[in-house]
């Protein structure tokens, strides 16, 4: 299951993230992620596991946004981008080459983060986003 190896990554880089911040602690609305169509990842498990991971966190209630990047190819015959389909086996629909550059669709990457930044020596709370 590719979503609970993704998962802790994302946990890695949201702690490291985090660490950045102190002494201050991040209170995280949404992380906004680009997962590609390409990557094998169900963005619906992805939430799942996401929800589960999160409980008891500093992250619990942290919502996860999603945002699928197609799948996108260049054929390096005719040098066209297109919109690889596996019934094709992926190839070029112009010259019916093999895709060999992918152009996106292989992302898995934080975009941004919604969050509030907490002073622990105040109890003011000061907006910060993406």
């Amino acid at each position: 299951m590719h979503e609970v190896d993704m998962t802790k990554c994302l946990l890695l880089s949201m702690n490291a993230w985090k660490q950045q911040h102190a002494p201050h602690t991040p209170q995280v609305e949404r992380v906004h992620l680009q997962v590609g169509a390409f990557t094998c990842v169900e963005p619906d498990q992805l939430v799942t596991t996401w929800r589960v991971a999160v409980q008891g966190s500093w992250l619990d209630g942290a919502d996860l946004a999603i945002e699928t990047v197609p799948l996108v190819g260049r054929c390096l015959i005719c040098n066209s981008t297109y919109s690889p389909d596996p019934r094709q086996a992926y190839r070029s629909p112009c010259c019916d080459h093999p895709m060999e550059e992918i152009v996106s669709g292989r992302e898995l990457r934080i975009r941004s983060v919604d969050y509030l930044l907490r002073d622990p020596t105040r109890p003011s709370r000061t907006a910060a986003a993406r």
